[in-house]
């Protein structure tokens, strides 16, 4: 009878042991989850996957169009300087086909089914496939661009602070690295990185800069490679720049607060002549009569539709600076 109890009991406690151990391998797995989609950074990301580091620098520069070594991949110096600097992640061969079969295949559908002409075919082909992808690149550059420069004056004061408690400057970098979000955070991660495989801080902020394409950056390079070669006081000349960063950033949100209203009427005199074409569409389908037949029309719309894109790039000109 005992032995029957105590068999009982081991059963017992094997299934509760059996229920905690299950239990465990559940939370583990959920905490692991959490603390890698808590991470503040791409590169910390991958890096919780335990894979080598030397294998993460190689994989987050390939997904940027880059070598292993971070120079650009292809020939087309200009197209991989901008792929890279949108910040867009994947085989930039594998962006530029997706564009490319999308403008095809749109082609293809309003020449067949919707009989539109061969020309006006082209025309949306080329816009899809070639324009489309430069602009979704550069835009993603801009607002890319725009993020690094509002986190460049904290990470520069951070480093200054690590500076100035003792620290050199790789592990002021991996500092910033490490408390840093995207952009700034994987780009500071990728320096820091590089600089432990044996590059010097002064070749991997430039090639940084190259990767961002943000001025301030560049500026940041230079007074590196001035202070490697003539000495100074780092902690001095970054603070200078982190200040002076901060002052163009407030300037910039001075100027784009007094040209809003300049902005807000180049889109409302952009957007009247199209919307009310459409709403006449929408409500009266024979308003234009019989003028769509007419071999002049395409022309004028090109013309016209060209001067009125030569008017918009005058005022989105008037109303960004460079400085």
């Amino acid at each position: 009878m005992l032995t029957g109890q105590a068999l009982l009991y081991f059963i017992y406690a094997l299934a509760a042991a059996s229920v905690i151990l299950a239990g465990e391998a559940l939370y583990l797995s959920f905490a692991h989850r959490r603390s890698r989609a808590g991470t503040i950074n791409r590169r910390l990301r991958r890096l919780t996957d335990e894979v080598p580091a030397e294998q993460t620098l190689q994989g987050l520069l390939l997904e940027r169009g880059l070598t292993g070594s971070g120079d650009f991949l292809f020939g087309m110096v200009g197209l991989n300087r901008l792929y890279t600097q949108s910040g867009i992640t994947g085989n930039p061969l594998t962006f530029a086909a997706l564009f490319l079969f999308a403008g095809l295949a749109l082609a293809l559908l309003l020449l067949f089914l919707l009989r539109f002409s061969a020309l006006s075919a082209i025309m949306i082909f080329v816009t899809v496939a070639f324009a489309l992808p430069l602009l979704v690149l550069r835009r993603a550059r801009g607002r890319r661009i725009q993020n690094f420069a509002k986190q460049l004056p904290d990470a520069l004061d951070m480093i200054v602070r690590s500076l100035r408690a003792g620290h050199p400057a790789s592990v002021a970098i991996g500092l910033v690295a490490r408390e840093m979000p995207d952009p700034l955070g994987t780009e500071f991660g990728i320096v820091a990185d590089e600089i432990t495989f044996g590059l010097s801080t002064e070749q991997a902020v430039r090639k940084l800069s190259q990767r961002v394409g943000f001025e301030g950056l560049h500026l940041l390079s230079v007074s590196l490679s001035i202070q490697s070669k003539t000495g100074g006081n780092l902690t001095e000349i970054l603070a200078n720049l982190s200040k002076v960063l901060r002052e163009r950033q407030k300037l910039r949100m001075k100027i784009k607060a007094l040209s809003s209203e300049g902005r807000m009427s180049a889109w409302i005199i952009s957007l009247f002549p199209v919307v009310m074409f459409l709403i006449l569409q929408l409500l009266a389908p024979a308003f234009y009569g019989t003028v769509w037949h007419d071999p002049l029309i395409m022309p004028v719309f090109l013309i016209f539709g060209g001067w009125a894109l030569l008017g918009d790039f005058i005022m989105y000109r008037m109303v960004n600076f460079d400085f």
